[in-house]
């Protein structure tokens, strides 16, 4: 019950709101000491020309990769279009691609909603019980701790207004279908995609800006781009999604029980093991040789530009990179909380693509 009341407990809306509103600071604050520590680990030894232009590449590779990723984290929206055709006059509405990250409801908003639940909570049950109402008093404007949240889940007789009471301040993980997790791997995608082309573009125009720029840098770039997306981001969502959609065809035949979060979790990431951790650095280096390499390759046939067309190795980095996944996997499963930290996990292979290939 521990490990549970402390998945309950990370999933308190005034928690999820704290976690919102101090997304954008802690990324600005990780990113950056993220990307000094590797602009002093990439410049040992080098002359003090070289040590100032990492410096200033690797700052505009920050600066660029942080702005996507914030952006990213405010969500992407059309805009509405209207237009004549065959004398009608079409609107088509502005759609929401990615939801925002940032707080949807008020912290006044989620008190109001907390305090009513718990005034009809003691409408219906009558509780003398110090420990109860203690507890659910302080629930009125903070954050509850697990043993607090363990008390309230085990002293609490099941009704109707539990249920009510805990679905405002104790929310369940959202179980998602396979429609829902289909649309969520699409949104996870699109998420991952903006810090990484914003590290491309960074990186372009930071050769550009410190006059180091080469076809090998540029298609170095544009490469380590397509690995980091695809076998760090894309394929590994691939991954999670056919994992669920086949758990959730044998729970269909009856052949295994519904999953809980957690085991729903453990499913994800065999998943995105089996698909982006295993076969995903095969696959973005196949698709880099068919579609990237022929661009390179057209006016010069690999002479000039030696070490363009290089098959990219895996790291001991790109292990780590795969920490984005764990957190893939608990939004998959319904825990909420992780979706903040989102936006500063993909900066890392954003960032990694702005610098490009360096192995």
């Amino acid at each position: 019950m521990r490990l549970y009341s402390i998945g309950k407990c990370v999933d308190q809306p005034l928690i999820l709101n704290k976690l919102e509103k101090k997304m954008p600071a802690l990324l600005i604050g990780a990113g950056s000491l993220y990307g000094i520590f590797d602009t002093y680990r990439s410049s040992k030894n080098k002359s003090d020309n070289k040590k100032k232009k990492i410096a200033l590449k690797n700052a505009i590779i920050i600066a660029s990769t942080i702005t996507a990723s914030l952006a990213g984290a405010k969500g992407v929206k059309t805009k509405a279009i209207k237009f004549n055709m065959f004398n009608r006059t079409i609107n088509l509405p502005s759609k929401q691609i990615i939801p925002s990250l940032l707080p949807s409801h008020s912290l006044s908003k989620i008190l109001e909603k907390q305090n009513s639940a718990i005034d009809k909570f003691l409408s219906k049950e009558k509780t003398e019980n110090k420990n109860i109402l203690h507890i659910l008093n302080k629930a009125r404007n903070k954050a509850l701790k697990p043993g607090e949240i363990e008390y309230l889940t085990d002293n609490l007789k099941d009704s109707e207004a539990k249920k009510n009471l805990f679905n405002a301040i104790l929310p369940e993980p959202e179980n998602l279908n396979a429609k829902a997790i289909f649309s969520e791997i699409g949104r996870l995608s699109l998420l991952g995609a903006i810090p990484v082309a914003g590290g491309v573009m960074g990186g372009i125009a930071a050769d550009k800006i410190t006059s180091t720029s080469s076809k090998k840098s540029t298609s170095n770039k544009i490469k380590e781009g397509f690995y980091q997306y695809f076998a760090n981001i894309f394929l590994c969502n691939v991954g999670a999604c056919a994992a669920l959609f086949g758990a959730e065809g044998l729970q269909k035949t009856g052949k295994i029980k519904p999953l809980s979060p957690v085991k729903k979790m453990l499913v994800i990431l065999t998943g995105i093991t089996a698909t982006g951790i295993i076969g995903g650095s095969y696959i973005a280096n196949k698709m880099s040789q068919k579609i990237i390499d022929p661009i390179f390759n057209k006016a010069e046939k690999n002479k000039k530009h030696k070490g363009v067309y290089e098959e990219r190795r895996p790291e001991l980095v790109d292990i780590a990179l795969h920490a984005d996944d764990i957190a893939t996997a608990g939004v998959l499963s319904g825990f909420k909380w992780i979706e903040p930290a989102l936006p500063l996990m993909y900066f890392v292979s954003g960032y990694r693509a702005g610098i490009g290939y360096r192995n």
